[in-house]
């Protein structure tokens, strides 16, 4: 690691309000926090920050759905739009039992930096149901779906929000969310949702781009810290469309996945995990759970593996100040979104242990969902080698220009990208001006 990314400005760490200095901060709080410590790097542009600190639009919705059973359920659902300046909302929708509205207003407020930070005319958008969908029916979950797209259908729309799959929503959803859409407006628009399935607009290379971008920024890492990628040993959390494709793009060259950890149990092996096989047996089992070829550690020693790199590509707050210390690797590559605290975040930053953060790791997905979406406007398709070759080039342009600015400050990658990002946002909300 660089001596100027090695070490701590003293911008970066000036004292916070006390409504941020609690324990639990949440994934807003969290997200203020890291407001805060960017402040300082935006010169006159400051004067604008209040603007990202306050969501543009909220909407909480009730969603009553009929169940199988012939009773009836109620779920609440969430849309919010944290900033429009740059172009209409994007951000995915997740169905998740213990999604909240504080969730969704960061999630947002991420998509928001993240669209900045890789360049896309963009802004910041994200929804979600409370619900755990494993405990519906395949009719009861598109009964759900097309309830909740009719309740935000007010504020979505091609040119105003475009949603797309996350946690727990595939291309299904999303073929239900463009369907009743298109059914509303009277017409077919493929272009209110990305994520889609192929033969509804969708593109090529959808479905393991977030995978491919967090190996293509963690290639771009591992040459700054003299990391050789072909002899890396690399710890996964999540083994879904991130982390599963991250695992074995790393592993095609030569690296080797020695620990895997999912909701249902942490498999390990020294030599190696075959992911392949791994992953095939995710496939047809549903998790990790029984992968008779490694063996089971306990969930906690998951952190404190012996490894090069660690993904973590599950949820929020994983790595936190509590199991901080405990992870070896020498860089982090964050697949999730917000899966580091800010306690945990300085801790790891002290260490010398690289965080390339989720606001660049995981823009792949965003990346060529924009594709989706200008495909979508032009009915003209581009092969799948286009596509990719496409989304590794704003990649690898997104974060040398976050390295630079880092090692300019003296600045972590973190700070760094909110430095790219917010700038950027800002810049558009002032050129705008305000209307009235």
């Amino acid at each position: 690691m660089s001596s100027a990314l090695a070490s701590t400005n003293a911008k970066s760490t000036h004292a916070l309000p006390s409504y941020l200095n609690a324990v639990d901060l949440g994934p807003w709080g969290i997200y203020l926090q890291q407001v805060e410590r960017v402040t300082p790097y935006l010169g006159s542009l400051s004067r604008w920050v209040e603007t990202l600190k306050r969501p543009k639009r909220s909407l909480v919705v009730d969603v009553p759905i009929e169940l199988d059973n012939g009773t009836m359920a109620h779920f609440e659902g969430y849309r919010v739009q944290h900033n429009t300046s740059r172009g209409p909302g994007k951000g995915g929708v997740r169905f998740h039992q213990d999604v909240t509205l504080s969730e969704v207003m960061a999630l947002s407020a991420w998509m928001s930096v993240k669209n900045a930070a890789v360049n896309l005319p963009f802004g910041g958008a994200k929804g979600g149901i409370r619900v755990d969908p494993k405990t519906l029916s395949r009719g009861e979950l598109e009964r759900l779906t097309r309830r909740y797209t009719s309740e935000i259908g007010i504020i979505i729309g091609p040119t105003k929000d475009i949603p797309a799959p996350d946690v727990n929503t595939n291309e299904q959803i999303m073929a239900w969310m463009m369907d009743t859409y298109s059914m509303n407006e009277g017409a077919t628009v493929s272009g209110v949702v990305t994520g889609k399935p192929i033969a509804l607009g969708g593109s090529l290379g959808r479905r393991e781009a977030t995978g491919r971008g967090v190996f293509t920024v963690g290639q771009e890492a591992a040459q700054h810290i003299g990391l050789d990628i072909t002899k890396a040993r690399i710890a996964v959390q999540g083994f879904g469309n991130v982390g599963g494709i991250a695992a074995k793009l790393f592993a095609l060259v030569g690296a080797t996945v020695i620990a895997v950890q999912d909701h249902s149990g942490t498999v390990y092996k020294s030599s190696g995990l075959d992911v392949y096989t791994l992953l095939k047996h995710v496939n047809e089992h549903g998790s990790v759970k029984g992968f008779a070829p490694a063996q089971t550690l306990p969930d906690s020693q998951f952190w404190g593996v012996d490894c090069d790199i660690l993904i973590p590509a599950a949820l929020e707050q994983q790595i936190t100040a509590a199991n901080a210390n405990q992870i070896k690797a020498r860089m982090v590559i964050e697949g999730a979104n917000g899966p580091t605290t800010p306690e945990a975040d300085d801790i790891l930053h002290e260490r010398g242990i690289l965080v390339v953060p989720d606001v660049i790791a995981n823009a792949g997905g965003v990346t060529v969902s924009y594709f989706e979406w200008v495909q979508d406007f032009s009915s003209f398709f581009w092969s799948e080698d286009e596509i990719n070759a496409r989304l590794v080039r704003i990649m690898r342009e997104a974060f040398a220009a976050i390295w630079q600015v880092a090692d300019e400050h003296r600045v972590s990658l973190r700070t760094a990208t909110f430095i790219v990002a917010c700038s950027r946002i800002l810049q558009a909300r002032e050129l705008r001006g305000l209307y009235p």
